[in-house]
């Protein structure tokens, strides 16, 4: 008997591995999305292109393009001409708005992840009196209307002689309350309280703390965060078109210039919105894989 245990051994060793094997295959096929998943993805890659197609169409055509009974969806060769038109056109100021743009948008970003990130920490890592009602006053002003702060920000600014100037767009955006609450969100699910006590037992000081362990922790929430207030500074028209003067605009203030005639030339219209659009395109190619790139590496590390 001792033998025949002996001989069976090897191949039920050698059976384990195939087993799991399959069922590791299942498992993986068993996760893989089916055809609804990637008709539905279609359908909304179709959504999202389309307007940017239409845009290109009629951009590319010229004055009578749009009034077109007959308008064909292979686009016309005009489009380099009409976006010429845009950029040399002195009452857009089209690369002055451009550099307003990206200085406002860059340091509107950079300054709400940095300092969403710091209260994110407190919020979610530092136990003081006090810091669940503060969180919820915080969340609580994001159910006030901009429209409401208008005036008096208007105001404030006149006051310290910021009128038509970028920096009176640029201090009003500096804090996001939705950005701490989206960063206290992510540190309190994804930042060990032990990772924290022991650099403080290590002797690193609550900045330290922050710099070399916290802020690495939240790249992907960091990221996604400074990406969604880059575009939404960007694309921002209501305020800057407010507190901005015609020669120092941002971009959407200054293509607004191009609507401001009795007739509008939709073909221009629509080229200058696409040239506006195009750092926007260049920054989700160069951040587009980092971003997911950091998205997958907090998911493994959780």
């Amino acid at each position: 008997m001792t033998a025949t245990a002996t001989r069976r051994a090897p191949k039920l060793r050698t059976e384990q591995p195939g087993w799991f094997e399959r069922r590791r295959r299942k498992a993986i096929v068993a996760q893989r999305p089916g055809s609804l998943v990637y008709a539905f993805l279609a359908v909304v890659l179709v959504a999202g292109v389309l307007p940017l197609y239409w845009s290109f169409l009629i951009g590319s055509g010229d004055s009578s393009t749009i009034a077109d009974q007959n308008l064909s969806w292979i686009p016309a060769g005009n489009f380099i001409a009409n976006a010429l038109k845009v950029m040399n056109d002195p009452a857009v100021n089209f690369w002055l708005a451009t550099l307003n743009s990206i200085i406002v948008s860059t340091t509107v970003a950079v300054a709400v992840v940095l300092f969403s990130s710091l209260a994110g920490y407190a919020f979610a890592k530092l136990r003081f009196r006090g810091s669940k009602v503060l969180l919820v006053f915080v969340i609580a002003t994001t159910a006030v209307p901009t429209q409401l702060a208008v005036v008096p920000l208007f105001i404030a600014m006149s006051n310290l002689g910021w009128s038509g100037n970028i920096g009176a767009v640029i201090l009003p955006g500096l804090a996001s309350a939705f950005g701490v609450f989206w960063m206290t969100q992510y540190m309190s699910g994804a930042l060990p309280d032990e990772l924290i006590e022991a650099a403080r037992v290590d002797g690193a000081s609550m900045i330290r703390t922050f710099w070399s362990i916290a802020l690495p922790s939240a790249r992907p929430a960091a990221a996604m965060l400074g990406l969604f207030i880059f575009i939404m500074t960007w694309t921002n028209f209501f305020w800057p078109f407010i507190v901005l003067g015609p020669t120092d605009p941002t971009l959407p203030v200054a293509l607004q210039e191009l609507q401001a005639s009795h007739f509008v030339d939709y073909s221009i219209v629509l080229a200058g919105a696409l040239l506006a659009t195009v750092p926007l395109f260049i920054l989700f190619v160069f951040a587009g894989r980092q971003l997911v790139a950091g998205i997958m590496q907090g998911a493994v590390k959780g």
